[in-house]
């Protein structure tokens, strides 16, 4: 094929990726003549360059004054390296050579970042050399872990047919020409990465968007999408430029309808009489349940309930995917069942999670202590929409000296996926680039649980099984047998990303020991390692707070809240743990207190029907025919 043919196909690949990233199409036939060739000619038009600071005056953060509080809050050191134009004449925007093809140096995800740099010494000496870290210093692989968020950029691989766990996002570092390419709100280059698909190699992109003149240096736009001058870009830049936030108010107010609404499939709600319809059953007769749940078909055993292949003829329909015709429903088939609340993502996406529970708050936070209200609710911030906020409160903290431990949590995934623990602001701001994420305060003073056979004191996590038969008016139940989930490492403040350290969802991480008890195996346990802290009184607090959230849940109309809807019945379960709150650990003027983690929707229920036979035949004979079960269930608001 000879060279046109080859461009011509070449544009074809990737015309879509070019015209997206705002490659201008003068480049295109130069950059890909370099791409043929692996032509990495940078150095013969930029010059490389050390930065020789004179003064000691300034803060590592390259901020200038004494204000304690700001080398505090902006801790990334100042650039070690800049880049320069390098050619006496400088170099022409419109120049069609004027493209340089930027190499990755380390290109990585961060579940094996650690393990990387300490296998491969070379490539921590480079990282070292590029972030300015001491190659002989011994603590060099937390110093790199630590200070890469200021280097490091992030795509994400989107092909069909990929799993969650193949879609994390995948993290790198430029080469030391890409790394010293500085940030300025004035820029004169730009720099974009780029996947070439002849041989699947990613690569950036550095190209100038006006004339530059000889030694003049090569800047771009980190954050070039937001608009100048604005509080919100100040808080995006916090990694390289350091910033004073804490005169914005941290205050987070609830938001309007269209935020509840935006990014979700359409869903309508019955009204009027179809709202009072009760669905009238055949008691003669079982009831006929289609289900989309393995577990739940083989586990529903009881002769009052008929698995059905079809839904049309269906009672009650078990679904695994997102139901979402509910007043079609009322009008079509009065007498079918389905297991979802229009609007009730309110409880289970974790950003809406945390605006419905503040709505128990009568006000926003404690002025001395900063904690935020309701105190069962872990103080949360929505990353895209409440980024200056959270900056401003970080910083707040930071200035108090207050614990900064902060979990960071995609809205949508499971599992521990793409979540991060980090008391570095730096890394946090950073997080959202791979996708929407929330901050949540990380427990710090967890109560912890003596693991005898490993003799430490480790995490652990309650789950408790809701059920919903109504929520307006509000008639919610709990399974009386909770689930525990364990970390398998001592529980300490460091070490981040051992997950078995700070996480205890071990289901999914086939390396990982699954520590399983039952809950009147526990209780026991409990006694004997608390016995000042009687587990009835603290059920009785985590009941009265799963009550109050389920109440705050109908406050507002859709799409804030969800509405009446006599047909619906769910299954969520409640991932909770205990911290600790008051001077010291264990004494007379320390309390346990529950802390709700998030709601889970469609949650696996293997577990419990490992352990209880007829859980779902119960649960079922509940929801569906009106059977109490004090044994097993306890009503939501009876004991508050």
């Amino acid at each position: 094929m000879d060279g046109v043919n080859l461009f011509s196909q070449f544009v074809v690949q990737h015309k879509p990726q070019l015209e997206s990233s705002g490659v201008p199409q003068h480049f295109w036939k130069s950059l890909h003549r370099k791409l043929e060739k692996e032509i990495f000619d940078a150095g013969i038009s930029l010059q490389l360059l050390l930065i020789d600071y004179e003064s000691d005056e300034e803060s590592e953060s390259g901020m200038t004054g004494g204000d304690t509080n700001i080398q505090v809050i902006a801790e990334e050191p100042r650039p070690m390296f800049t880049l320069s134009v390098a050619c006496e004449g400088g170099i022409k925007a419109n120049d069609p050579d004027a493209i340089f093809l930027i190499d990755h140096a380390w290109t990585f995800r961060t579940n094996i970042a650690r393990q990387q740099l300490e296998q491969y010494e070379q490539l921590t000496d480079r990282m070292c050399a590029i972030m300015g870290i001491d190659i002989e210093d011994e603590g060099r692989v937390d110093k790199v872990l630590r200070r890469m968020w200021r280097y490091c950029h992030a795509y994400t691989i989107a092909s069909n047919g990929l799993s969650d766990e193949e879609r994390q996002p995948i993290w790198y570092v430029m080469d030391e020409v890409g790394s010293a390419v500085n940030h300025s709100d004035d820029p004169n280059f730009r720099l974009v990465p780029f996947l070439y698909l002849n041989n699947q190699t990613t690569f950036s992109l550095l190209f100038p968007i006006r004339d530059c003149a000889f030694e003049e240096q090569v800047t771009r736009d980190l954050v070039e999408y937001v608009k100048q001058d604005t509080a919100e870009r100040d808080a995006l830049l916090l990694p390289w430029r350091a910033t004073d936030l804490r005169e914005h108010s941290f205050v987070q107010v609830e938001p309007s309808a269209e935020y509840f609404s935006s990014g979700h499939i359409p869903e309508s709600f019955p009204e009027g009489e179809f709202a009072l319809l009760k669905p009238q059953m055949n008691r003669n007769q079982p009831l006929k349940v289609y289900s989309e749940y393995d577990v739940l078909s083989t586990h529903l055993t009881d002769p009052s309930f008929q698995l059905v292949a079809n839904q049309s003829e269906a009672d009650v329909l078990w679904l695994t995917h997102h139901y979402k015709n509910f007043a079609e429903l009322a009008r079509d088939t009065p007498n079918k069942f389905v297991n979802q609340f229009p609007y009730e993502y309110v409880l289970t996406i974790k950003d809406l999670l945390g605006i419905t529970g503040r709505r128990a708050a009568k006000e926003h936070h404690n002025s001395q202590t900063l904690e935020t209200y309701p105190s069962w609710l872990p103080t949360t911030f929505n990353l895209k929409t409440e980024l200056l906020e959270f900056a401003s409160y970080y910083q707040h903290r930071a200035a108090k000296g207050l614990d900064n431990h902060w979990i960071v949590k995609p809205w949508n995934l499971a599992r521990g996926m793409d979540t991060h623990i980090s008391d570095n602001i730096v890394q946090i701001v950073r997080l959202p680039i791979t996708g929407p994420k929330i901050a949540q305060k990380y427990i710090e003073r967890p109560v912890l649980f003596k693991r005898a056979e490993l003799d430490a004191k480790v995490k652990f996590d309650i789950r408790y099984v809701i059920l919903i038969k109504s929520f307006q008016p509000l008639e919610a139940y709990v399974h009386r047998e909770f689930f525990l989930r364990f970390a398998n490492k001592s529980f300490s403040l460091d070490h981040f990303d051992d997950y078995e350290q700070h996480f205890t969802v071990m289901n999914y991480r086939e390396e990982a020991a699954l520590r399983h008890i039952k809950c009147e195996d526990f209780l026991p346990l409990w006694k004997k390692q608390y016995p000042k802290y009687e587990w009835s009184i603290i059920e009785k607090d985590i009941f009265s707070m799963l009550h109050e959230l389920l109440t705050c849940a109908t406050k507002l109309p859709p799409p804030c809240g969800i509405p009446p809807c006599q047909q619906s019945r769910a299954l969520y379960a409640a991932d909770i743990m205990l911290a600790w709150e008051g001077p010291n650990e264990e004494t007379s003027s320390s309390h346990m207190h529950p802390k709700l983690l998030e709601i889970n929707w469609t949650p696996d229920c293997q577990r419990a029907c490992d352990y209880y036979p007829d859980f779902f035949n119960d649960i079922f004979k509940l929801l569906f025919l009106d059977e109490d079960n004090n044994e097993r269930f306890v009503l939501l608001g009876a004991i508050v």
